[in-house]
C-alpha cells in the first residue's frame, strides 16, 4: 500500500486536475437528421431527456466541453479511491496507536 505522503501527493495532483476541468457541459451531441446539418445537446433532467439546439459553429466547443465532463467523472472516481485509501491508512494508524 502506498505511503500517506504518496497518497497525499496523488490527491493534490488529482484536485488540481479536477479544477482544470470545471468548464464542462453534461450531455451528448447528436444530429437532428440527415436532411440538413443541425445539432442538439441531449441530457437527462429530472429523469426526462431534454435537447437543446447547438449552432453549427459551436459544435466543436460543445464536444470539447462534453469530453471534459467525461474526464471529470473519471478524475472524481480516482480521487474518491485515493481518499478512501487515505481513510483506511488513518484508521490503521489510529488502530495501532501511532497517531
Amino acid at each position: 500500500m502506498p505511503s500517506v505522503v504518496t497518497l497525499m501527493a496523488r490527491r493534490d495532483r488529482l484536485v488540481e486536475q479536477v479544477s482544470d476541468h470545471l468548464d464542462f457541459v453534461i450531455g451528448s451531441v447528436s444530429t437532428k437528421g440527415f436532411k440538413y446539418p443541425a445539432y442538439n445537446l441531449t441530457t437527462k433532467v429530472g429523469g426526462k431527456t431534454r435537447s437543446r439546439h447547438i449552432p453549427k459553429d459551436m459544435v466543436p466547443l460543445v464536444r470539447r466541453l462534453t469530453a471534459r465532463h467525461r474526464k471529470l467523472k473519471l478524475l472524481l472516481q480516482e480521487l474518491a479511491a485515493v481518499n478512501w485509501q487515505l481513510i483506511n491508512q488513518e484508521v490503521d494508524l489510529q488502530h495501532y496507536g501511532t497517531i
